[in-house]
């Protein structure tokens, strides 16, 4: 059974992974250069014709050898990560992987000398960057939600590189002579380069908001209690009496700590039922959720009597729930006297269980941070239930959540400043889900309904101390919404399908440019003809051999009109080559601008190309001639270049994603080509039909209307609890970032047409080269972005998320806020 890569990845994970190819293919090109010039300098003959056929090799394959190196990574990466899906072979069944002894292989030599030689590769690596990778394996052990920081369980550590490396020089060449000489100058460039990219992710991963992992949770056994430590005794801001906390494992005065550091011992977790073991958790500005004991499996370790209470409870509720139709079960209370109250008399649309039962909760809390933790969860569901953005028949289901929640706060006190924890995540994306639906009765939203109900009711009755328990009900009903949109799509004409056909097609003049301009980079063209040739006339041959075939007419006419194209700037000293020349130019004039209609350039590319080529023909009429030897080796590598195959249209090429978060120099011209070509890709008939918006489309000199009465945009300062682990930064709803968190089925404000219009997520092409919104109640229109236009409508102001924070961030603002009114700080 084959495993294959996801076409999503974490947007962290993802740009580092893209960083890294980034390094390989600087590294690989500047090899290419220092093979000549170690050839140049070798005294001794065999080593000198092995350096020159390294760079011979890597230098006509160096496209080969980035998709290889490439490939390699990726899937290393993603098993490393645990993103791999298996794929069943159709002709491999269980019953022939038992039966078949044709299955069974054996490792041979080759396969052994690639990994001796990786071993070796990976430890130049490491010598290069030692303190680099140690503190990118503190930031990788973070993001990948690690318990410490492991380097063998880093995803782009130096031995992954490495294999990848090997990997790809084994597809340049199969001389081991070559392989040798390629893996020394390789081994020299690819360790000075990703020491600089190691350097640079930490840089990145900061600016993120990710923090370096701290100490880890360890599970210890001793002969008695551990000692009692020191809980922070405030939160949101209002003061906790401990002194009367004398039992065992409750909170005592204790000496400050450090900002953003404590270190505590979970009440009831010590000498439980006379075994003797004490389970410690050490908190030191990780920026990631501590777990408590099988961190990896559950939401942590709670008093065995408390647990007991809120299951008892949530059994209660669930079986009030299905005998009277109780509001957690959907139904809605008669009338505004019957609906309850929170302590603040805001009106709620199902009753606050935590609030009713708070007696009997506190009583069985055998801590002060417990009875903090019940009192906090029960002023974020007052916030919670009264939050007017989330439809009713939504927000009651989230009501049945709150035993739940209230489990997994208790359970690791980091669910407040985690926004990553699943269990924040199903309360927020039923929330937002709900916000995007509004009040339509339609028979969208009914089923989206059902689902969220069918997953609630999955997490209530199930066994809801477990993460995975919430992990697959995400999972379920992320399918269910990117199901449900491409149902819609399918209505509204599928622009998925042909957006999907696009890409492709993009992929592939892509690729197919990359190896054009490495084959033509010998000639040492003018700047204006190498761009035209590798961003205008690739894209006229890889959409004619798209459409029509390699071998059709228009393809090979396209391909021998380069070749003309690329000769007649060329020295024409002789007046039989002068005449040669003015007798085809009319030819080669009208050759080059069906070339440019099939490539839809635009005609300002057209006036500046001509206005540049006129004067070098002037030029080459002018110049001494080339020698008939000259002029026929250079027509050869014209051929040669001209000759470079389109890449196969099979859906294993990866698109290469521009930098979002700090373009280098050059890279606002590469995004800005990429995106030419993807609008240019495009006929008037099919950019209508898909709503495709161009930058042309839009005036970006016109000022975007400030909505006064929009909530503020949520920071980590925002939701920091006092004496709970630093809030991490919750997802961005405006800006640039934006475009790296948008999510199907979530509703967006985009200002096109000179206003905003309310936008919902509906599609997202697999490698992320097109978004498409649906708008309207009544007659319902698609939007389609290319990513850099999603990009730079962000980065402009002209989108931006409907909801200014999450449920559960925006819930934290307003109950600080209201016990800030209701018991103001004694200092």
């Amino acid at each position: 059974m084959e495993q294959t890569p996801p076409l999503r990845w974490p947007p962290e994970l993802a740009q580092a992974t893209q960083q890294v190819r980034a390094a390989a293919r600087g590294a690989a090109e500047h090899t290419v250069d220092s093979l000549g010039l170690a050839a140049l300098a070798s005294t001794d003959l065999v080593r000198r014709d092995a350096l020159l056929g390294a760079q011979y090799e890597l230098g006509r394959k160096i496209g080969l050898f980035s998709a290889a190196f490439n490939d390699a990574l990726d899937t290393e990466v993603a098993r490393q990560a645990g993103l791999l899906t298996p794929t069943p072979r159709p002709d491999v069944t269980p019953e022939s992987l038992v039966a078949s002894w044709d299955l069974l292989t054996l490792v041979d030599d080759h396969e052994v000398e690639l990994h001796i030689s990786a071993e070796r590769f990976a430890q130049d690596i490491a010598h290069s960057c030692e303190w680099e990778l140690r503190e990118f394996d503190a930031y990788m052990a973070t993001l990948m939600q690690h318990d410490s920081a492991d380097h063998a369980r880093n995803p782009l550590r130096a031995e992954l590189v490495a294999q990848a490396m090997m990997r790809a020089i084994d597809a340049v060449s199969g001389r081991p002579e070559v392989r040798k000489a390629l893996a020394t100058e390789l081994g020299r460039a690819l360790a000075q380069a990703m020491r600089r990219t190691y350097a640079e992710l930490v840089t990145d991963l900061r600016k993120r908001g990710v923090r370096p992992i701290g100490m880890a949770v360890r599970a210890s056994k001793s002969t008695k209690p551990s000692q009692p430590a020191a809980w922070p005794a405030t939160a949101l801001g209002t003061s906790l009496d401990t002194a009367s906390a004398t039992r065992p494992g409750e909170a005592r005065a204790a000496p400050a700590s450090p900002p953003g550091a404590f270190a505590a011992t979970r009440p009831g977790a010590i000498d439980r039922g006379g075994s003797g073991h004490s389970v410690t958790a050490t908190w030191v500005d990780s920026g990631r959720p501590t777990s408590v004991g099988d961190a990896a499996h559950t939401l942590g370790e709670v008093q065995a009597e408390l647990a007991q209470l809120i299951r008892h409870l949530a059994d209660i509720s669930i079986g009030a729930g299905e005998a009277e139709g109780a509001p957690m079960a959907g139904r809605q209370p008669q009338g505004e006297a019957a609906r309850p109250r929170s302590a603040a008399g805001a009106a709620l649309v199902a009753p606050n269980l935590i609030a009713t039962h708070r007696a009997a909760l506190q009583r069985h809390a055998s801590g002060a941070l417990d009875r903090m933790v019940i009192d906090l969860v029960a002023g974020l569901f007052d916030e919670i239930l009264s939050d007017s953005k989330v439809p009713p028949q939504f927000a009651r289901q989230i009501a049945r959540l709150q035993l739940p929640v209230l489990r997994a706060a208790l359970g690791n006190n980091q669910f407040f400043s985690a926004p990553r924890h699943p269990v924040r995540q199903l309360v927020n994306r039923i929330a937002s889900l709900g916000t995007a639906s509004g009040d339509d009765q339609s028979a969208r939203t009914r089923a989206l309904l059902e689902q969220v109900a069918t997953a609630v009711q999955a997490v209530v009755e199930g066994d809801f101390e477990r993460a995975e328990t919430y992990e697959r009900q995400l999972l379920a009903l992320d399918q269910f919404v990117a199901a449900q949109a491409q149902a819609e799509l399918k209505t509204l004409g599928d622009p998925g399908q042909v957006l999907a056909r696009k890409e492709q097609a993009l992929q592939v003049q892509q690729q197919f440019a990359l190896a054009l301009a490495l084959a033509l980079k010998p000639l040492a063209l003018p700047a204006y003809l190498d761009d035209f040739t590798t961003r205008v006339w690739a894209t006229a041959i890889a959409h004619a051999e798209f459409k029509e075939g390699p071998q059709s007419p228009l393809a090979k006419h396209l391909r021998e009109l380069g070749v003309e194209l690329l000769m007649s700037i060329q020295p024409k000293g002789d007046l039989q080559q002068r005449q040669a020349l003015v007798q085809r130019l009319p030819r080669l004039m009208k050759g080059l601008g069906l070339g440019m209609d099939h490539a839809r350039c635009a005609d300002e590319v057209r006036r500046d190309f001509y206005a540049q080529l006129l004067p070098a023909h002037a030029e080459a009429l002018k110049s001494r001639a080339l020698s008939t030897l000259e002029h026929n080796l250079l027509l050869r590598q014209v051929q040669l270049a001209m000759a470079t195959p389109v890449p196969a249209c099979d859906g294993a090429v990866v698109l290469l994603m521009p930098d979002r978060q700090a373009p280098q120099a050059g890279q606002a011209a590469q995004d800005a080509s990429q995106d030419d070509a993807a609008q240019a890709s495009f006929s008037p008939a099919e950019a209508r039909a898909v709503g495709l918006v161009t930058e042309q489309a839009v005036d970006w000199h016109t000022s975007v209307d400030i909505d006064l009465g929009a909530d503020a945009e949520v920071s980590a300062v925002d939701i920091q609890i006092d004496g709970l682990p630093p809030a991490q930064a919750p997802e961005p709803t405006r800006g640039r970032a934006l475009a790296d968190h948008v999510q199907l089925g979530f509703a967006y404000q985009m200002f096109v047409g000179g206003a905003w219009h309310e936008v919902r997520l509906a599609h997202v092409s697999a490698a992320r080269s097109f978004f498409v919104f649906t708008h309207g109640r009544r007659q319902r229109r698609t939007v389609s972005l290319t990513l850099r236009m999603l990009l730079r409508m962000c980065d402009e102001g002209r989108m931006r998320a409907l909801e200014a924070a999450y449920l559960l961030e925006r819930a934290t603002v307003r109950a600080r806020r209201q016990l800030a009114q209701v018991r103001p700080l004694a200092h």
